[in-house]
């Protein structure tokens, strides 16, 4: 794995030469590119001024800028260069916090943080053992590029991550979304639900899941380039709009999904089971009364 930055964490006194690298792989999805359907060509993109209808050259291209009356600035690669970016080089902690304080939200790309060299092995863990150690995480500012982030950086296991994070004003509030008016759920919906996910999560291991999607495509990718016809995908099913029975839905779920699993056990609430005794019971004797 080849190391895509080059710094130090900094707090305090206290310096840890680090590299980082992706935590991520994209290169094995497949990417589609726009083609003419008549003929398959690829459709190219040219850069075009406005002024003077003439392609620009990518070397001949600027950034451009938005002042705050409207007008448009041009910003060139020296005036880039003198921004003061402390970031540059460093991942600056700016403080330690519970890791459970932290917005999943907020959190994007992840990399890994590995020690740049032997001499920077022991500062290293020492950080890698008090974060884990104590439950938090530190909140850093790196630049990557040209862009300073928010980043955090965690123990995982026995390295160091850094994940770079949404600056808060990024982050828009959730007004309007929540259901509105009083809902009432019965503890016994709630006692079924939580069935359900003890029968979904039994055996369950995040290793194993995979993108289905992305296999189907590819497969048909493959098939279209050896000239086969894929067959029709059969079997798909269809979700309700409407569920009039919630109670009755969960208990088909967990049903479902114990039957689906081998060896899962069916995990039913008390009550339910109470109840279906007492139905089962009172239909017995009913039938006993009559046969007598």
């Amino acid at each position: 794995m080849r190391a895509t930055w080059k710094g130090s964490i900094s707090f305090g006194l206290v310096n840890i030469p680090v590299e980082l690298y992706p935590a991520t792989v994209s290169e094995s999805r497949s990417a589609a590119h726009q083609v003419h359907q008549s003929d398959g060509g690829r459709i190219r993109y040219r850069r075009i001024c406005e002024l003077d209808g003439e392609e620009v050259p990518y070397a001949e291209i600027a950034k451009s800028y938005e002042s705050s009356d409207g007008r448009q600035v041009v910003l060139t690669d020296e005036d880039m260069a003198e921004l003061p970016l402390p970031s540059k080089k460093i991942v600056d902690v700016l403080a330690f916090v519970d890791e459970a304080d932290i917005d999943p939200l907020a959190l994007s790309k992840p990399y890994y943080l590995g020690p740049a060299g032997p001499t920077a092995t022991k500062a290293y863990v020492l950080i890698r053992e008090a974060l884990a150690g104590q439950g938090r995480a530190a909140v850093t500012k790196i630049t990557l590029s040209t862009r300073e982030s928010l980043a955090l950086v965690r123990a995982q296991g026995d390295v160091l991550t850094l994940q770079t994070m949404l600056w808060p004003d990024e982050l828009r509030p959730p007004e309007g979304i929540a259901p509105r008016g009083e809902v009432t759920i019965r503890p016994q919906e709630l006692k079924m639900a939580a069935s359900l996910m003890d029968t979904l999560s039994e055996d369950f291991e995040l290793s194993q899941v995979h993108d289905d999607y992305q296999r189907a495509l590819d497969a048909l990718v493959e098939a279209k380039a050896a000239g086969a016809h894929p067959d029709e995908a059969a079997g798909r099913t269809t979700t309700a709009n409407n569920v009039v029975d919630l109670m009755s839905a969960l208990t088909a779920s967990v049903e479902a999904a114990a039957k689906g699993r081998p060896g899962a056990k069916r995990t039913m609430p008390k009550t339910t089971i109470k109840s279906s005794t007492k139905k089962g019971g009172a239909a017995a004797a009913r039938s006993r009364r009559k046969t007598g």
